[in-house]
């Protein structure tokens, strides 16, 4: 007589789809960085998700045990994962920045910009005040910063412009999932160039990436929109756009926080007159910058 086979934890299942992770080769420098980084989180997301689990709760679950036909299902999201090197937050359509969920799918990149720390940290703040009432998020996504402004400061009214529709279909399925409809406006515009009037916050998370940095990203990465990463060959097209109109678009005592992810060395090649402030976030003090209208102008 064959023995049933002995049904397993969610920690176990969480362990051993960690493994299989690992196995296909799956790491931080190799993929992860979409909200994860490291195997075990990968898969304790995956299953959790996939069993309709608390996403932040593991140890509250981790005894449960999990059935054939869970387990099999489980499995298949696994698989998908490995054999597409699709990021998990396509698999899922979710992704969580600063402890809020947003939608996401093929037509955004996955929200991680570091901006989020700096609303939530209060890092801007002392650049705002009485005179802070129309803020900008300009390259929006999927609107994860737009949402975010506006819930951080509940007194401003918040714009959010991107040049992709598509971008703007997903922004809006989240403007309308956290209730902000009446506080954010989104427009389609290429760069600043539908933007009207002058704003006294500037956020952007532009495309940045240098052309040799694009060529070697791995397929997690490949799979966002190149629209939204790519920089051209020194990761400063769309920037030094933005750094030439963006004071015409400000009030006199707004400020542009920019962020540039691994390029200062670019930025400073391109702009060697400029003096930003940089902020310190968890990935060093050399990708977010702040630049006053003065500055600018």
């Amino acid at each position: 007589m064959t023995k049933a086979a002995t049904p397993l934890t969610v920690l176990a299942l969480v362990e051993q789809m960690a493994a299989r992770l690992d196995a296909a080769g799956l790491n931080f420098s190799n993929g992860f960085g979409q909200g994860t980084t490291n195997a075990f989180d990968e898969a304790a997301w995956l299953v959790l998700w996939k069993l309709g689990l608390p996403l932040d709760d593991l140890d509250s679950v981790e005894t449960r045990l999990v059935t054939t036909e869970e387990e099999a299902q489980v499995a298949a999201l696994l698989d998908a994962r490995i054999s597409t090197r699709k990021p998990a937050a396509y698999l899922t359509n979710e992704a969580w920045l600063m402890g809020l969920p947003f939608y996401v799918d093929e037509r955004v990149i996955i929200p991680r910009s570091l901006i989020a720390e700096l609303l939530a940290d209060a890092s801007i703040d002392p650049w705002l005040g009485e005179h802070t009432h129309r803020v900008l998020d300009l390259c929006t996504g999927n609107g994860s910063l737009a949402v975010l402004a506006a819930i951080t400061y509940p007194d401003v009214i918040v714009e959010a412009a991107d040049i992709s529709l598509d971008a703007l279909a997903v922004a809006r399925i989240n403007v309308d999932r956290h209730h902000l409809d009446n506080r954010i406006t989104l427009i389609e515009s290429d760069g600043l160039a539908a933007c009207a009037g002058q704003y006294d916050l500037i956020l952007c998370n532009p495309p940045y990436v240098n052309a040799a940095s694009m060529a070697a990203l791995p397929p997690e990465f490949r799979a966002e929109p190149d629209l939204a990463l790519a920089g051209g060959s020194d990761g400063m097209d769309f920037i030094r756009g933005l750094i030439q109109n963006a004071a015409r678009h400000m009030s006199e005592n707004a400020v542009l926080v920019l962020e540039i992810g691994n390029e200062r060395e670019n930025f400073e090649r391109a702009f060697p007159t400029l003096e930003p402030l940089w902020f310190e976030t968890s990935s060093g003090a050399d990708q977010v910058l702040l630049l006053t209208r003065e500055q600018l102008a």
